[in-house]
């Protein structure tokens, strides 16, 4: 059986985190939640506290999540909103979650972020930032609306 490597990206609060996770199920490959992996290896430049979170070095987060990458023995899935990043050549496919804005905001709101944070998670969305940059990157993208939930959603292993 083939090895495969799957990016799960998208705007935060888009879904990234419950499709990773659904498809790394159904697959039986393995998960790799990207934000606890950069902060717990201190992969980050600094704190933002206006937008608190923390600032990733793109070219530091891919030369280890290539590390990753190669010493895994089995599939894996990438949860990250950076992972569109990582070489089209080392990743089969790039799925990239997008939500109507309605959705988004409550979700965002939900996590309590503050109006600075929500403004700018909303814009990216707008924009298709992750979308665009998966595109530029050359990867293989499949695009998933989540504002629905993913309910019934399947993911079929390729050989």
């Amino acid at each position: 059986m083939h090895k495969f490597v799957i990016a799960v990206s998208g705007s935060v609060g888009t879904g990234k985190t419950t499709l990773a996770k659904l498809i790394s199920r159904q697959a039986k490959a393995e998960y790799v939640d990207v934000n606890n992996l950069l902060k717990k290896n201190k992969i980050y430049s600094k704190y933002n506290k206006k937008f608190d979170t923390y600032e990733v070095d793109v070219n530091k987060s891919n030369k280890f999540l290539l590390k990753i990458i190669k010493e895994s023995k089995k599939s894996i899935v990438i949860d990250s909103h950076l992972s569109h990043y990582l070489p089209s050549s080392k990743v089969d496919y790039c799925f990239v979650t997008k939500c109507n804005l309605k959705t988004l905001k409550k979700r965002l709101e939900k996590r309590h972020y503050n109006k600075l944070k929500i403004r700018e998670n909303m814009d990216a969305e707008i924009f298709d930032v992750c979308l665009f940059e998966a595109a530029k990157n050359n990867h293989n993208i499949i695009v998933v609306d989540t504002s629905k939930g993913l309910k019934g959603f399947k993911f079929s292993k390729y050989k």
